[in-house]
């Protein structure tokens, strides 16, 4: 799949989560086979920049190409330089976000809010195609919603409209901001988006298997599709997702000593991202998704909630994996009804 410049790897996607995909998970993910991943949101207000958690957010250093910043805000101008200032950093793509749908994100007008105000959404998006798509050839992309609510469902005129004013790419969460992450996404709008616009339309929401990826494309058109949740604890699912894709197979699921080789990779990348002190309390959410469903899993998490230091927690999880039987011994295939259907 081409974006841009961009000659992606295949068209399966991380999806941005914030205190989810930083840096570490992103490249991780990227080298357990997503061909794309865009980073957390950043604030567009300059008077966040320079806080450790922007900086965090914003930084790429050692990242697999292309490098996607997501800015989230409300003000045109902000974005603007919050898109110029991101590029100047290193950014190669920038990702607009009018798709969360937290509170905290709309109470502010940004986010999926946006998606109310059709007049403000034009204004943001030349805004920032014009910050850097004009001078400096950088692709701008935006994720949305397929609406407001159920019943304003405005995500048709919203993907014309961008792509008449240069957005290269289109993301589209099969649920609206009302829906928050309740019920199930629907793929109809999707559709409906894919067959408005020319550009690429990326399909989100609830993809959490390689058949469910397949189904979905199959169902909407769209050229991709964005993994989210599904990825929680289990990265490898974008490998499991392009192979099932590419030739109709589903790869046998990680071994335990995979497992060991992935949580080591992930929990030292995140330990000097972090550092000792943020990194093993931030590192618990990721260590209980990797154990959830597996022997045991719930006492591991409850016991390694209570350590206080990276070495611990190394020494924790070697432990609990040592538990799970030898390095050969394969982990529970999350895809065996998949497998037997087939």
């Amino acid at each position: 799949m081409r974006l841009a410049a961009f000659e992606l790897r295949n068209n399966v996607f991380v999806a941005p989560m914030a205190g989810v995909t930083d840096r570490p998970f992103r490249q991780l993910c990227k080298r357990l086979g997503a061909g794309y991943a865009v980073s957390e949101m950043a604030a567009s207000d300059p008077r966040l920049w320079a806080s450790e958690k922007t900086s965090r957010r914003i930084n790429h250093e050692g990242e697999m190409e292309p490098k996607a910043v997501q800015i989230a805000g409300s003000d045109p101008q902000f974005l603007a330089q919050a898109a110029r200032f991101n590029v100047e950093r290193g950014a190669q793509i920038i990702d607009i976000n009018m798709g969360c749908p937290a509170k905290k994100v709309c109470n502010v007008a940004a986010g999926s809010a946006l998606l109310r105000d059709e007049a403000l959404v034009r204004a943001i998006l030349e805004a920032v195609v014009g910050a850097v798509s004009v001078p400096h050839g950088i692709p701008v992309t935006l994720k949305m919603r397929t609406g407001w609510s159920r019943e304003h469902r405005n995500a048709v005129r919203i993907a014309r409209l961008a792509e008449s004013v240069g957005v290269a790419m289109l993301t589209v969460h099969g649920r609206t901001r009302a829906d928050g992450f309740a019920g199930c996404a629907e793929y109809a709008t999707l559709g409906e988006v894919k067959a408005a616009v020319r550009i690429p339309v990326i399909a989100n929401g609830d993809i959490d298997s390689p058949h469910k990826a397949q189904a979905v494309l199959v169902e909407t058109g769209a050229d991709g599709v964005m993994i989210g949740r599904a990825a929680q604890g289990r990265p490898w699912i974008f490998r499991e997702v392009a192979e099932f894709l590419r030739t109709g197979s589903l790869p046998a699921p990680p071994s335990v000593g995979e497992l060991r080789a992935i949580l080591g990779e992930h929990l030292l990348a995140h330990y000097a991202f972090y550092g000792e002190f943020i990194g093993i309390r931030t590192a618990r959410k990721h260590l209980g998704w990797y154990v959830q469903g597996l022997p045991r899993g719930e006492r591991f998490r409850a016991q390694m909630n209570l350590l206080q230091t990276s070495a611990e927690q190394l020494e924790s999880v070697d432990a609990y994996l040592a538990s799970l039987g030898s390095d050969s011994a394969c982990l529970p295939d999350l895809n065996e009804q998949e497998r037997l259907a087939a």
